[in-house]
């Protein structure tokens, strides 16, 4: 008799495998990074079909197989819809979810990245907050809590305000983070540094990052 494993997570990308299922990559609470299959997910009227797309966030109750995890139920809490009317947004979305697939692993305590991710996507679906400093403090918290952060730069003047919310961005809670705006010319600031920041500690061509450039 196989057991179930149930995770609480929040898909990052599928794939499509044979000719009706579908390949996941899953970010859970629980056992870190993991890629399970989701079978008969593309076939007209499946139960798994929007439950396997990315940004889904729920509970997710699967079996472990010799080699891999296998998808029975989907419990969604959110699936972020607002993304997916919000072709820039969903840009963003999928470029976090890079970020988030690119630093986590199995078996790691990925709750933190988790979190982030979630509270950014949420962030991409208030209108009050610009996308351009979502990305900013996506960028440098992430870089922040896999240990990486290295300070300000030494070479660059960094305008007291700026220096403050880099400053704040590292030492907030996750929750508190999406809870300011700053003004165009802080904004260009941030921009530079994370950019720098990513360029320097990401080794990855993101995909949704050079459609991005092509956007915005």
């Amino acid at each position: 008799m196989q057991e179930f494993i149930c995770v609480t997570g929040m898909i990052l990308k599928q794939m499509p495998v044979g000719e009706y299922d579908r390949r996941i990559c899953l970010l859970t609470k629980e056992r870190g990074k993991i890629s399970a299959f989701a079978r008969g997910a593309r076939k007209p009227g499946s139960k798994m079909a929007a439950g396997t797309n990315p940004f889904s966030f729920g509970t997710f109750k699967l079996y472990e197989g010799k080699n891999s995890y296998t998808v029975a139920e989907a419990d969604i809490q959110n699936y972020f819809e607002e993304l997916r009317t919000d072709y820039i947004g969903a840009c963003y979305g999928m470029y976090f979810a890079e970020i988030a697939d690119y630093y986590t692993r199995e078996n790691n305590d990925e709750r933190e990245m988790m979190k982030l991710l979630y509270q950014s996507l949420r962030a991409l679906c208030a209108p009050s907050l610009p996308d351009r400093l979502i990305k900013c403090i996506y960028e440098i918290k992430a870089i922040a809590i896999n240990g990486e952060f290295p300070g300000l730069p030494n070479d660059r003047n960094v305008t007291e305000v700026a220096a403050y919310t880099v400053e704040y961005i590292v030492a907030s809670s996750v929750e508190k983070l999406y809870t300011f705006t700053v003004k165009e010319p802080i904004l260009e600031e941030l921009e530079s540094l994370s950019e720098l920041y990513r360029t320097h500690f990401m080794e990855k061509e993101f995909k949704s990052l050079e459609i991005l450039k092509t956007l915005c």
